[in-house]
């Protein structure tokens, strides 16, 4: 009898940002990226060999040119997103209330715009993935479904 393949995915890490005024840093995706031209935290895609923690103060950094000390890090929630193509991925997602630096448009190929928003009422030009993060977020919920038919929530 074949055992069925073991289910591998992508993992993604975002940051959201959080200013005194309770909004967080969106970027205006730009170029020839997924989902130009609508809004996400700063983040991105697990290198092999590394750390989730260490993965989202890098992305921070790549993005938006702050620095994150590692204690200013938390964990917020996980959310596991199904594609419209169907590719299975889980976000791991941080929050930050400090950070060294102005943040700055750090990749302008692939960002247009930076935008402070209320998560409570996300834009309605965020993408879909980003929109279920901030709504979850904002009700303390830890963990996430989306992009799937059946099994949890949308």
């Amino acid at each position: 009898m074949t055992q069925p393949l073991r289910y591998r995915l992508v993992v993604d890490v975002m940051v959201l940002m959080v200013r005194d005024d309770g909004r967080v840093l969106l970027l205006r995706r730009a170029g020839q990226v997924y989902a130009s031209g609508l809004l996400c935290p700063p983040g991105g895609h697990l290198e092999d060999g590394e750390t989730v923690t260490a993965a989202a103060l890098r992305e921070a950094a790549e993005e938006v040119g702050v620095t994150i000390a590692r204690r200013d890090l938390e964990f917020c929630h996980a959310v596991h997103h199904r594609s419209p193509e169907g590719e299975g991925r889980i976000g791991m997602v941080f929050t930050t209330q400090r950070w060294t630096g102005e943040p700055f448009n750090r990749e302008p190929e692939k960002c247009s715009a930076l935008v402070w928003a209320d998560p409570a009422r996300p834009p309605a030009d965020c993408v879909p993935y980003t929109a279920t993060i901030l709504e979850r977020f904002c009700a303390g919920d830890l963990l996430s479904e989306h992009g799937w038919q059946t099994g949890g929530a949308a």
